[in-house]
């Protein structure tokens, strides 16, 4: 039986004050319908980091997964980029 295709996006961390757990910022551009300007939508994601590697302005990589709790829905596949 194929399962569907996992989510994969790449986001800023921009919080790391939890246990655990990271929020990652994922940024988006979209066309208004009407007034045809390129908008950017940022949305904000908990991801589950179980070693806490990450640290604030962090570039990584984070797939879907099950829920690992409440709100944590991703975990943490690498770090691209760490923050100077």
């Amino acid at each position: 039986m194929e399962r569907g295709k996992v989510k994969v996006r790449v986001g800023t961390v921009v919080s790391d004050k939890m246990d655990k757990t990271v929020v990652v910022a994922v940024e988006s551009h979209y066309k208004h319908p009407l007034y045809k300007k390129i908008l950017k939508k940022i949305k904000k994601l908990k991801v589950h980091d179980p070693e806490g590697s990450c640290k604030l302005g962090d570039v990584v990589k984070i797939s879907e997964v099950r829920p690992v709790s409440k709100t944590k829905r991703w975990r943490l596949v690498q770090v691209i980029r760490k923050a100077e």
